[in-house]
C-alpha cells in the first residue's frame, strides 16, 4: 500500500468511492441523502485535485489502483473577534472501498493526513461524522479524535 496525492487518472475510482460514501449516508438518513449519488462531478474533482488548498490523497494497491481516498480542506478564520487565527486541516471525506475494508487503509490515509498537517504547520485536524455511520465514528475515536462540538437537530 502507498498513500499519495490523487491525480486526474484516479477520478473514475474516486467517483465510485463517493457513491459508496453516499449510500452509507443514504441508508442511515434517507430523509437527507438521495443516494446513489456523488457530491462532486468529474470536472469538479479535476479542480479539487489541482488545488493545493484542497488536497486529496489516495491509498493504492500494488498496481497503483486507489483502494481509498481522503479529501482535505485548508481552513483558517482570521480577524474574528472571538476565535483565534489557527490553521485547521479539515477532513471532508475518508472512504475505503467496501471490498478492501479491514486492511488498515483508512488508518494509513489518516496517518498520512496527520503527517501532512504537521509538515504544513496546521494547528489541528477536524472533521464531521454522521451518527448514522457508527463504524466511521468508532474508526475516528480509535484514531484518537475527540468531539470538538456537537451539532444537534429536531425534525419537525
Amino acid at each position: 500500500m502507498k498513500v499519495r496525492r490523487a491525480e486526474k487518472r484516479d477520478i473514475g475510482k474516486i467517483l465510485e468511492l463517493l457513491v459508496q460514501v453516499d449510500m452509507v449516508h443514504h441508508k442511515g438518513r434517507p430523509d437527507i441523502f438521495k443516494g446513489p449519488a456523488t457530491k462532486y462531478s468529474r470536472d469538479q474533482l479535476e479542480a479539487i485535485i489541482a488545488n493545493d488548498n484542497t488536497p486529496v490523497f489516495v491509498c493504492t494497491d500494488g498496481n497503483d489502483i486507489p483502494l481509498g481516498h481522503a479529501f482535505c480542506i485548508h481552513k483558517q478564520i482570521t480577524g474574528d473577534p472571538v476565535l483565534t487565527d489557527i490553521r485547521t486541516l479539515y477532513i471532508d471525506d475518508i472512504c475505503v472501498d467496501e471490498g478492501a475494508r479491514g486492511r488498515h487503509i483508512g488508518k494509513a490515509l489518516y496517518e498520512h493526513i496527520v503527517c501532512y498537517g504537521r509538515e504544513q504547520g496546521f494547528y489541528n485536524i477536524t472533521l464531521n461524522v454522521w451518527t448514522c455511520n457508527p463504524s466511521a465514528l468508532s474508526f475516528y475515536e480509535a484514531m484518537g479524535l475527540v468531539p470538538q462540538k456537537i451539532c444537534m437537530e429536531k425534525i419537525l
